[in-house]
């Protein structure tokens, strides 16, 4: 019986249990798994020259996917790598199946090269850790081998998902046998195991989400692993604080849904119900998914940061209640909005909760199956009103209106603004633009910083189908080139992701995973020559030390590097130029990097312009009055 039967019988399990994509790079330690891996037709292997551009890549397409995805390495700094792309994927609910190789316990603490401590290297930033036993030719580590790798996929995917690392010291010889599976196949059936233990199950379609990515059996003896269930019925009615919620959530309140980034589809048409009966208007974040589809768009409040901008408005709309699904929005004012009116509040959250005022009073349980359980629940109280949502209030038509102006307030202002100097563009306005340009089926990836609040400010809501995806967990500006083409591979449709240069320059090698997997992208470059954002911050007022400690200007062209990598590349010289540019590269494949060149202190100052239109546009509809002034 061979040594490397565990690891053999590891893999085999990943592979029944739905893995179907592995990215690494490549090294000497890992190479059991890697050949083990590679001799599996129904794994896409995708290789990267390093590992922390392989983990982010492995994020992003598990994102797109919403199934687990292995990553896998060598020892030493290798496994190191990995962690920014672990710490995201442990805070944004990512499931990432981790895999370090790594030296004998022998040789460890000996000045063995290439040798680090990797026991619980990502500490408390994966949901389970396991030390894999050497392996040996032992039945009992065949059988330790399947259950942990099972283990592994449920521990990725259940909710909430994130993060495990399993960690595999492997001794030399490296090499595991020419036909493993058949050694497997034999060792079965000589303990009298199903014949089907190696079967192969049909590849999981890449666009289906987990619940799709569960194997038929297991071939021990143990039980099918179930699909993924939402707690509770969505028809029934709703027990415990759900009930109690239903009676204080009424019809004609002063209520408020709040739905930040999250990655289930079906929330959209759940909270636009709940939300339809209860007459409260949606502050959706583009990344809840829910500002954009086939839903009901009539209570989505899409212009929301702009509008809590303005101190009369954010004065007069004080709410009675608030219902979150998701985590924290990405808008400040909203926060701040929030932290201003102290009323009742309740997050819902299948996992720890995420509400940093610590004010609210989290129910654990998923978003969609809490806005039908709550909906069933409101259904019951009034049976007779049922089939109809109650009267439109003064409360939902301030904000009806306000919205609305708000929303066109942005989107003229955006088009209106004129950046001084020749070339330069203003970059809020390339929401407007893609807004009007994507096709449905897209996808978009926003950038930290700057990005993915001009997302949050510009894109409007739509009919069409647009998938929003960003690194929301730690919020960094590393890895994000990685992320987006690790989507790209995972998303059937195009996808663009508008980026600053400096999140550009952090992870520019990660463009050649586009040309050696041979994906497709587009690529919206904000060009700012420095960190954008920080105009806005207070530390502006600081000239004297601006520059050097935050506006970090580098000077430099992107060009050459991005054609050297393998992606095309174009400066916008206007608007009509970069609508050309946009609708050329979503119609070939490759990667295409648009620039849009601007200038840090007056494109601040053209946000501004535009909040201060904001305000003067929903002036009127105050004066006018509507909405119930606080009790």
């Amino acid at each position: 019986m061979n040594a490397y039967l565990p690891t053999i019988a590891f893999v085999d399990e990943l592979v029944r249990a739905g893995l179907r994509e592995v990215c690494f790079a490549p090294g000497s330690r890992s190479t059991p798994l890697a050949l083990l891996f590679a001799q599996r037709p129904e794994v896409r292997l995708f290789r990267h020259i390093d590992e922390r551009s392989a983990g982010f890549f492995g994020l992003g397409l598990a994102k797109a996917l919403r199934r687990p995805v292995a990553l896998l390495c060598t020892s030493g700094t290798a496994a190191a790598n990995f962690l920014p792309a672990v710490v995201e994927a442990y805070f944004g609910r990512v499931p990432l199946i981790v895999l370090t190789a790594d030296r004998p316990p022998e040789a460890r603490g000996t000045g063995a090269p290439q040798t680090i401590d990797q026991l619980k290297l990502y500490g408390d930033h994966v949901k389970w850790f396991a030390e894999m036993p050497v392996p040996e030719a032992r039945d009992e580590l065949v059988y330790h081998a399947r259950a942990f790798a099972r283990r592994a996929w449920e521990g990725a995917l259940g909710a909430p998902p994130g993060p495990v690392h399993l960690n595999f010291p492997f001794r030399e010889p490296l090499l595991p046998p020419a036909r493993p599976y058949d050694i497997l196949a034999e060792w079965s059936r000589g303990r009298g195991l199903e014949t089907g233990l190696i079967a192969q199950p049909d590849p999981v379609p890449p666009a289906q989400g987990a619940e799709n990515a569960v194997s038929p059996g297991l071939g021990l003896g143990f039980p099918a692993s179930p699909p993924p269930q939402r707690s509770g019925a969505p028809a029934a009615a709703a027990a415990g604080p759900l009930a109690a919620l239903a009676q204080h959530a009424a019809p004609g309140r002063r209520g408020l849904i709040v739905c930040g980034p999250q990655d289930d589809p079906e929330l959209g048409e759940a909270v636009t119900r709940l939300a339809a009966r209860l007459g409260y208007p949606v502050l959706a974040d583009p990344l809840s998914q829910v500002r954009c589809g086939p839903h009901s768009k009539e209570l989505v409040i899409d212009a929301y940061d702009a509008l809590l901008r303005d101190e009369a408005f954010a004065e007069r709309a004080a709410p009675e209640l608030v219902l979150h699904f998701g985590a924290p929005a990405t808008s400040k004012p909203l926060a701040l909005y929030l932290e201003r009116h102290s009323c009742p509040r309740w997050v819902f959250d299948a996992g720890e909760g995420r509400d940093p005022s610590h004010r609210a009073q989290l129910i654990r349980e998923d978003p969609v199956t809490a806005c039908r359980r709550l909906e069933a629940a409101l259904a019951a109280r009034n049976p007779e009103g049922a089939g109809s949502p109650p009267s439109p209030s003064s409360w939902l038509a301030l904000w009806q209106a306000a919205g609305r102006a708000a929303r066109e307030a942005c989107t003229a202002g955006a088009r209106e603004a004129a950046p001084a100097g020749e070339g330069l563009l203003f970059e809020g306005r390339v929401f407007v633009e893609l807004a009007e340009l994507l096709p449905a089926g897209a996808a978009l990836y926003a950038g930290n910083s700057m990005p993915v609040r001009d997302l949050d400010t510009f894109f409007p809501a739509l009919d069409r189908p647009v998938r929003f995806f960003a690194n929301r967990g730690a919020n960094g500006i590393d890895g994000v080139v990685s992320s987006a083409l690790g989507a790209a591979a995972g998303w059937e449709g195009p996808l663009v992701l508008v980026i600053g240069d400096l999140s550009f320059l952090h992870d520019l090698t990660g463009l050649l995973a586009a040309k050696t997997h041979g994906l497709s992208a587009t690529v919206v470059l904000v060009h700012n020559d420095g960190g954008g954002i920080f105009s806005f911050l207070p530390q502006a007022g600081r000239p004297e030390h601006f520059e050097a400690l935050f506006g970090t200007p580098t000077g430099l062209d992107f060009r050459p590097a991005a054609e050297a990598l393998g992606a095309a590349f174009a400066t916008a010289r206007s608007w009509s130029h970069f609508r050309a540019l946009v609708d050329e590269s979503l119609r070939r494949p490759g990667v295409q990097v648009i620039e849009v060149r601007s200038e840090r202190a007056a494109n601040a100052a053209l946000h501004r312009r535009i909040w201060q239109a904001v305000s003067d546009a929903v002036a009127p509809v105050l004066a006018g009055g509507g909405g119930e002034a606080p009790a």
